[in-house]
């Protein structure tokens, strides 16, 4: 990816590995990371691989991830 900017179609990553969690299931309800590199990180929903990426900081990842790990959006589940 060229670019790293929110809304670019994720078919023009090229060069970019794409992952998923081992949790997904085979139903295609999965997000989907690649970091890229500029060091940030990209973001895409696997049901439509050539749709929009959001693009995220580092920082900007460790902080969410971090909320997750701390129970902060189980909110989201119930």
């Amino acid at each position: 990816m060229q670019r790293a900017e929110n809304g670019v179609s994720a078919g023009l990553a090229e060069g970019v590995h794409w992952r998923k969690s081992r949790r997904s299931g085979g139903n295609g309800n999965c997000v989907e990371v690649a970091r890229l590199s500029s060091g940030h990180v990209a973001m895409r929903n696997s049901r439509f691989p050539d749709g929009p990426v959001l693009v995220y900081t580092r920082e900007e990842v460790a902080a969410f991830l971090g909320g997750v790990k701390d129970g902060e959006f189980d909110f989201t589940l119930s």
